[in-house]
């Protein structure tokens, strides 16, 4: 009687590396070592591999014991309460997914809703549960937008974290509040030596510390080591001084005007520009102001341009680029930017005493309408000027929406920024009226939010509008989004109206109907979660 004889294991010691390269290319072409080919070599390849790990586990040298962490400091904040705490796992466990065919689902999307409890919860000054920072700090990791909230929310057992963890060390430098390892303004020793010996970005860190509490100081600090620092740390430092930018800052900024670097030549104009009585001002004033002027000669009051023919050192001293970019004219290129820098304070004196409103509305002769606006828009934009900025937007429901000054979304959307924020969701609502929602998603990321009413409603009946046009409401998305997050809870009731599938028009796209009904279920479902959120935080 014929027995096949039990496998063995191989009697030479393989190494790891032997035996995973015969498992690799399979015991028919690498026979394991010690082992005899045939049917029995992959049981022998694996007995071998099991004594090998054995072996090897045996072998290991205990390490030696760290030291162990210091414990984890106070948050002397108040605690989340309990419905909050049970909401903010839920925020941070999942998202929900898309429906059948990448239609979303009529359940509210719970990640785009934690930036908004985190401003509740830290309006509120609550710490979170321990057993929450991991996912917050990972939550924060995989979303800048989410971090400066985030990190203010964890506190300072989110550092503490941090420091154990090297995916989370970005919390040491983003959190708000994460300086608090950096030396305070009195302490002038550590701030001396971790200036001179700090790693790039300590240094960057303690300079923006230093200049949100003690904006003298961190100027002079910078000027300390100014002249040795090399170009590209010159242009970050020097953008720490857009905080608490004033008229101390003048001196040093007229003296890196001088920089053997372009770039923070063309910082330190920027800069000074925004300080309307700078002697840089003055003297962008000057060369503007002899490049724009009131034809005395027509009918009616025309300004007229004589952009410069050259582009001298002094200008480019003082932050003009003489090079143009490409498909641009060079006198188009240096007029822009001496108007972009001159103070809009000196246009009305140059300009026979008009208001900004009446100097928008003078025509400009020779095509130079859309250069000396768009100049003028970027000067307001720049100098924060709410008179400039109402004149070069215009009436909301003026032709083409934003008057001859604006002459992008981008651009209205800047001036928009320099307004009140009353006023500014007064302007976006008359557009809204009376040009639609297709233009008017980045006029809306610049509104306060919650909207105000009228803004609100503006938004819900241009959307009822279009409902009833019978677009698909993914052409709306985008709005559709942010009225999720910024409408007033409150008017959640009035969106029970148009939870209906309506009747679709003959040119309607089809289905479009019952996009629209899920569309306004999941915006009011979203409301009234926000609703319950604010509650559970103790908000009204």
């Amino acid at each position: 009687m014929h027995t096949t004889p039990a496998p063995t294991a191989p009697t030479t010691t393989a190494s790891w590396e032997d035996l995973v390269t015969a498992a690799l290319l399979g015991t028919d072409r690498r026979t394991p070592p010690g082992a005899a080919p045939g049917r029995t070599a992959p049981t022998a390849l694996l007995d071998a591999a099991a004594a090998e790990t054995v072996r090897r586990r045996a072998g290991l040298r205990p390490g030696r014991a760290a030291p162990r962490p210091a414990p984890a400091p106070a948050d002397p904040r108040p605690p989340l309460p309990g419905p909050a705490a049970r909401r903010l796992a839920l925020l941070l466990a999942d998202r929900p997914g898309t429906g059948a065919g990448g239609r979303r689902s009529t359940a509210p999307d719970l990640m785009e809703l934690l930036p908004q409890w985190l401003a509740a919860a830290n309006a509120h000054g609550f710490a979170p549960p321990a057993e929450s920072l991991p996912a917050l700090l990972d939550a924060a990791r995989g979303r800048t937008d989410l971090r400066p909230a985030a990190l203010r929310f964890a506190g300072p057992r989110a550092l503490w974290l941090a420091g154990l963890n090297p995916d989370w060390r970005f919390a040491l430098r983003a959190a708000p509040g994460g300086d608090a390892s950096l030396p305070r303004p009195e302490e002038t020793d550590r701030i001396g030596k971790l200036w001179g010996e700090g790693l790039f970005a300590e240094r960057v860190a303690l300079l923006a510390s230093l200049r949100s509490r003690a904006p003298d100081a961190a100027r002079e600090l910078l000027a300390s080591t100014w002249p040795t620092e090399r170009a590209e740390d010159r242009l970050m430092f020097l953008d720490s001084l857009r905080t608490g930018l004033g008229e101390r800052d003048e001196p040093f900024l007229e003296q890196a005007l001088a920089d053997r670097s372009r770039n923070v030549r063309a910082t330190a104009a920027e800069l000074l520009s925004a300080l309307p009585g700078s002697a840089l001002a003055a003297r962008m004033a000057v060369r503007a102001g002899t490049c724009v002027a009131v034809d005395p000669m027509r009918d009616t009051p025309t300004l007229v341009v004589e952009a410069p023919h050259e582009c001298d050192a002094a200008m480019e001293r003082d932050g003009v680029a003489p090079k143009a970019p490409s498909g641009r004219g060079e006198r188009s290129w240096w007029f822009g930017q001496l108007v972009e820098a001159a103070p809009l304070s000196a246009w009305p004196a140059r300009l026979g005493g008009r208001t900004p409103e009446q100097i928008v509305a003078l025509p400009v002769a020779d095509d130079w309408l859309g250069e000396l606006h768009g100049a003028w828009c970027r000067a307001a934009v720049r100098q924060r000027d709410a008179a400039w900025s109402r004149a070069l937007l215009g009436p909301p429901s003026a032709p083409g929406a934003g008057g001859p000054g604006a002459v992008s979304l981008a651009e209205r959307a800047k001036l928009l920024g320099t307004l009140p924020a009353g006023e500014r969701a007064e302007w976006v609502a008359g557009f809204i009226a009376g040009h639609g929602l297709s233009e008017a998603f980045q006029l809306l990321g610049v509104c306060a939010v919650p909207w105000s009413a009228p803004l609100g409603r503006a938004v819900v009946d241009a959307l009822n509008i279009a409902r009833d046009a019978g677009s698909y409401p993914w052409s709306f998305s985008g709005v559709m989004g942010l009225a999720e997050r910024c409408l007033n809870p409150s008017e959640a009731s009035h969106l029970d109206a148009l939870l209906a599938v309506p009747d679709e028009p003959e040119d309607a796209s089809p289905g479009a109907g019952s996009y629209w009904a899920e569309a306004f279920q999941r915006l009011g479902t979203t409301l009234r979660l926000r609703a319950v959120m604010a509650q559970e935080l103790g908000g009204a």
